[in-house]
């Protein structure tokens, strides 16, 4: 299996990103400025170093991706409003940049790496033009967040065209597991505004490692973007509903479920073979979601 460095190691979606890929049998090179802890179990593949690295510095960066066939990166700072909005702008791009010069430089065969659901139009606090929304629906950047990894994506298209390598970014919905999910029936589900920032997105940690794991794999050329939700909604509430509640007007498509995503994840499911397997309904008890916080 080809050796992978996997930046933002010690991140949540790090963590079990890293399981994952030892899980497939691959020789990982951990990457972060925080320590990382090795996980337990037995696995085919191998945890080969953990290194710290300013991945801002392009020398720093090429010293720790030496060696590696692949990379998956999903260093950056993980969401707007967590500091100064310039510093998360400037900081994401150089971070991106260094890795995708650092790839390039190395030969890397592929690289993958962490966009976001926020490049099509999140915060919504204007209607969505259409529903479920899909790749189409961009660029509508609304944070200097958003806006990074828009030009993070016009990058990995110079890059790829000039070098041949497949850039394949993943545009992650917010990632949640099951304690987050317990949480759902008080914050969530009596207000439907409370989660209409994302059209009630999200996917769970463990499936956005298995869309690290496909991406890898998956046969791609040039640069390719993909949604990566969960199947479903937060919400009990059936997803047309929600959408005549809190969207009134929006042109809804045809032909998806009663609860299923709002962020259509179709092309995800076509091109890498993306199924999610977690939902917060294997959490959250049959009563809870039929009982009092459902929403009317």
């Amino acid at each position: 299996m080809p050796r992978v460095v996997l930046t933002g190691a010690a991140g949540r979606a790090g963590r079990v990103t890293l399981v994952r890929l030892l899980e497939a049998g691959h020789q990982v090179t951990a990457v972060d400025t925080q320590p990382v802890t090795p996980p337990k179990g037995d696995f085919s593949g191998t945890l080969v170093a953990h290194l710290r690295a300013d991945l801002t510095d392009l020398g720093e960066t090429l010293e720790v991706m030496q060696g590696a066939d692949a990379v998956v990166h999903l260093a950056n700072i993980p969401a707007p409003g967590l500091q100064a909005p310039h510093r998360t702008f400037v900081q994401n791009v150089s971070m991106n940049h260094s890795v995708f010069t650092a790839a390039v430089m190395h030969r890397l065969s592929r690289v993958v790496w962490a966009s976001s659901e926020t490049t099509l139009g999140l915060p919504f606090d204007r209607p969505p033009r259409y529903a479920p929304i899909d790749e189409d629906h961009y660029p509508l950047p609304e944070s200097s967040y958003a806006l990074s990894k828009v030009l993070t994506e016009t990058m990995a298209e110079q890059f790829s065209r000039q070098s041949g390598i497949p850039f394949v970014a993943l545009r992650f919905s917010n990632i949640l597991g099951p304690d987050d999910y317990r949480r759902f029936p008080a914050e969530a589900w009596p207000d439907p505004q409370a989660r209409r920032w994302n059209l009630w997105g999200y996917i769970d940690e463990r499936d956005a490692a298995e869309a690290c794991q496909l991406a890898l794999t998956a046969p791609l050329e040039g640069a390719s973007s993909f949604i990566i939700a969960a199947a479903d909604t937060v919400m009990p509430t059936p997803s047309a509903e929600l959408m005549r509640q809190v969207f009134p007007g929006v042109p809804l498509r045809e032909g998806f479920a009663e609860h299923e995503t709002l962020l259509s994840i179709r092309r995800a499911r076509d091109v890498l073979g993306f199924h999610p397997q977690h939902s917060w309904r294997d959490t959250v008890g049959a009563e809870e979601q039929t009982g009092s916080a459902q929403v009317k």
